[in-house]
């Protein structure tokens, strides 16, 4: 590709691009720093880290660390210039495949941990002998970050393609992986079960979750406190919340293209609706750290200490 290539695409409007650039580096840089306040909590209380939930809300954080610090930089760099850069075929597929995967890794981990949440909740002691803890609990999390990467491996670095549909002035270089552009059963199975699957069981657990607590009986099943139910019950919504916002609008354009119209609300989804999905790497930790009050605590508790000591006049 020629340096005169290398345009801001004009085709969209530079203060949408731009907005987009602002948008996300205000948000990025503060949830990294909140991220990383949140694992140096666990790193010093690691006694917290032997309830299963906080365990699966670490494994959470992770991936979503991840694509805060790997994958986000780089559609921030397209917002702030308007290309793709560098405009090769192995870069976007390389930057769709860490996309592709940490997203369904975090939806996976979603998935898996409302299930999980519903058996700590209601059945805590399933967890309670260590065989069942391994095969209930962390093979279904070790499955959540292994298939992914062997699915996307299959499907955009191996898949043969002479890397010609990419659109270096869009975004993800135009989501034009060969399997979605050339393979239309992997595209509605990748967009039906990996993607929009997921997001149908989070909703069915958030909804069977209510109509469970409003049935009090079945709150004493568990040898939980009533105060960790409701914790984790809140942690489970709220965070269900986020996916549900950040994937509905993608996935119900995505139906109305299937069944409707090819062209149904395209530019909306190419300009907006994806983009909603940068939403949960964004305010992931924030929720997070809303609902873990022992971290929030030992925070004010660490300001008040710093501002308390830089006040002090101490004598010469």
């Amino acid at each position: 590709m020629n340096r005169t290539e290398f345009k801001f695409n004009e085709n969209k409007p530079r203060i949408l691009y731009q907005i987009k650039f602002i948008l996300l580096i205000t948000f990025q840089i503060p949830s990294i720093i909140i991220s990383l306040l949140i694992f140096v909590f666990f790193w010093i209380h690691r006694t917290y880290l032997r309830s299963l939930h906080c365990q699966s809300l670490l494994f959470l954080l992770s991936v979503n660390f991840l694509l805060l610090t790997i994958n986000l930089p780089m559609p921030i760099h397209f917002y702030k210039f308007g290309y793709v850069s560098p405009a090769t075929a192995s870069f976007c597929t390389w930057w769709t495949f860490i996309e592709y995967s940490l997203n369904l890794t975090s939806e996976l981990l979603m998935v898996v941990i409302s299930i999980q949440r519903h058996i700590l909740v209601f059945h805590g002691h399933t967890c309670n002998n260590c065989r069942k803890r391994f095969l209930f609990y962390y093979i279904p999390l070790s499955l959540c970050l292994i298939y992914p990467i062997i699915l996307y491996l299959i499907v955009i670095v191996f898949y043969p393609c002479d890397g010609q549909q990419w659109n270096y002035q869009s975004n993800l270089c135009g989501y034009a992986n060969c399997y979605l552009v050339y393979n239309k059963i992997l595209a509605g199975f990748d967009w039906g079960v990996n993607n929009g699957l997921p997001i149908v069981i989070i909703l069915l657990c958030n909804i069977t979750i209510v109509l469970c607590v409003k049935k009090r009986r079945h709150l004493r099943q568990s040898n939980l406190s009533r105060r960790q139910q409701r914790r984790m019950i809140l942690q489970l919504f709220y965070v269900s919340c986020l996916y549900l916002i950040a994937w509905l609008p993608s996935l119900i354009i995505g139906l109305g293209q299937q069944t409707i119209s090819s062209d149904f609300l395209a530019d909306f989804q190419t300009d907006y609706a994806l983009d909603l999905i940068y939403m949960i790497c964004l305010f992931l930790s924030w929720i997070c750290l809303g609902l873990l009050p022992e971290c929030t605590k030992w925070l004010k508790k660490k300001l008040t200490f710093q501002r308390r000591s830089f006040n002090i006049i101490r004598p010469t």
